[in-house]
């Protein structure tokens, strides 16, 4: 019913500002800015015209069109292998106002997959180059890029537009950029206002594998609802690194994280640089005599370059059907003419080809949408740490590097805080210190800010006998 609700409300505001703006184009026949006769006609026949998969409460008419075209803002996130293939379905299903975030430059490596790059481009930002091969080669669309993080935009920024699509690499952008969704809605009785929901796309892939999904935040399961889906990334521990090495790769982060540091095989002021061959054959060469040192075997040049660059592994027809997929919801949900997915599909061709689509759950205690403090259990002797790490290794909430402030004595008070260099050294003896040595009560609630959430979260602690 909400989810309807949502639909309804989503078609009023766009039917108010269709008719609101003057006509700047013509759709049909004609020749302004860029358009030509017929030119959307494969639209049309989705937009004008009834048919038994259309929603039930669609109304065939030329608005749908002309609001996407002129009125109908999409901010696509991330301009990779992905973000690419996005933008340009995105802009060739008739949407004209697509703003573009992306913080990274273009890498060699990057050119097999992400294809509105050329050579020419290497070591420009991602996102004013696609825009650029976007607006020159599709007439009337107007692509805005932000060579930014999206960190580094507030709750104004995104309250422009009108659908969100992820093509991200990063399971912490993603759970940021959920949270700041999150916070824009606006609830009257406990209720969410379906005007304030501003929905989500969500796309991923690794390899033969993807995913796709839509969120309405406040409705359905968010990010965090089903965080356990998503793999913690992997960090090997530093002990293991240094003294007890078992696997190739524990041998690459060894030369990576403390000889090239030491060594300074490049220079003072040389970092490693993963697209630098003559980086990478150092590393590799370090890297087999540890493995030799210790009997490991497997470790090759491929590996030393995937390892130093985080390398996901990539398909780009994996991407592209990722892509049309959440391009496909994008125009779904700005026509209101067919309903949106419901809400997660599957696609694997690892072993032939096998997709499906499942509704994940909302998760009533969800740290991100449940709108309640969370439980948390613990002996009032045990130490801040213990917190902590649970904080951190819990497969629902995988923090960063949370910082926890508390109220004691009636004094807002930090007691860890990791981010800043100076407060980390002087709130660092608290890791020690049992909930009881640190003033906290039962029932006491804790603030927890963390690099994966534009939120501070609540947690009520409930100390265990």
């Amino acid at each position: 019913m909400i989810e309807r609700c949502f639909i309804l409300s989503f078609r009023e505001k766009k039917t108010r500002r269709v008719v609101a703006l003057t006509e700047k184009m013509v759709v049909e026949g004609g020749a302004g800015d860029g358009e030509w006769e017929g030119r959307w006609n494969h639209i049309q026949k989705f937009l004008e015209r009834p048919g038994p998969f259309t929603h039930p409460d669609f109304e065939a008419s030329s608005e749908s069109l002309q609001f996407m075209l002129e009125t109908c803002k999409v901010l696509i996130i991330g301009a990779g292998g992905l973000g690419c293939e996005l933008l340009k379905d995105v802009a060739l299903s008739g949407f004209h106002n697509i703003h573009v975030v992306d913080m990274d430059t273009i890498d060699l490596s990057n050119l097999n997959r992400q294809f509105l790059f050329r050579l020419k481009d290497v070591g420009q930002p991602k996102a004013e180059v696609a825009a650029d091969f976007i607006n020159t080669r599709i007439p009337g669309c107007c692509v805005v890029p932000h060579f930014k993080k999206i960190q580094d935009f507030d709750e104004t920024f995104y309250r422009q537009f009108h659908i969100i699509v992820c093509g991200l690499d990063s399971v912490i952008a993603r759970r940021w950029m959920n949270g700041m969704l999150l916070s824009l809605l606006v609830y009257e009785d406990g209720v969410v206002d379906p005007s304030s929901i501003i929905p989500l796309i969500d796309g991923g892939t690794e390899g033969f594998k993807g995913n796709a999904r839509v969120i309405l935040p406040g409705i359905t399961a968010c990010i965090d609802c089903t965080l356990e889906l998503y793999p913690p990334q992997i960090n090997f521990p530093m002990c293991t690194i240094a003294s007890m090495p078992r696997l190739p790769e524990h041998c690459v982060e060894y030369v990576r994280m403390l000889l090239w540091p030491k060594d300074k095989p490049f220079g003072d002021t040389v970092g490693l640089d993963g697209d630098d061959p003559e980086h990478i054959k150092w590393v590799y060469q370090r890297s087999l005599e540890r493995a030799a040192e210790f009997s490991i075997t497997g470790v090759t040049y491929r590996l030393t370059q995937g390892v130093v660059k985080r390398i996901i592994p990539a398909v780009a027809s994996t991407n592209a059907v990722i892509a049309a997929a959440c391009a496909t919801e994008v125009f779904k949900i700005a026509s209101s003419a067919y309903a949106p997915l419901n809400n997660y599909m599957v696609f694997n061709d690892v072993d032939g080809l096998y997709t499906y689509t499942f509704e994940a759950e909302r998760k009533d205690n969800c740290s991100a949408c449940s709108q309640v403090p969370l439980d948390m259990r613990f002996s009032s002797s045990s130490t801040l740490q213990e917190v902590l790490d649970y904080l951190t290794e819990s497969s629902y909430l995988q923090m960063k590097s949370p910082a926890i402030t508390a109220s004691v004595e009636g004094k807002n008070k930090t007691l860890y805080l990791q981010t800043v260099a100076s407060i980390e050294q002087r709130t660092r003896p608290n890791l020690s210190k049992t909930l009881k040595e640190l003033g906290l009560a039962d029932g006491q609630e804790l603030a927890v800010a963390d690099v994966t959430t534009p939120q501070t979260m609540l947690f009520r602690l409930s100390f265990t006998s």
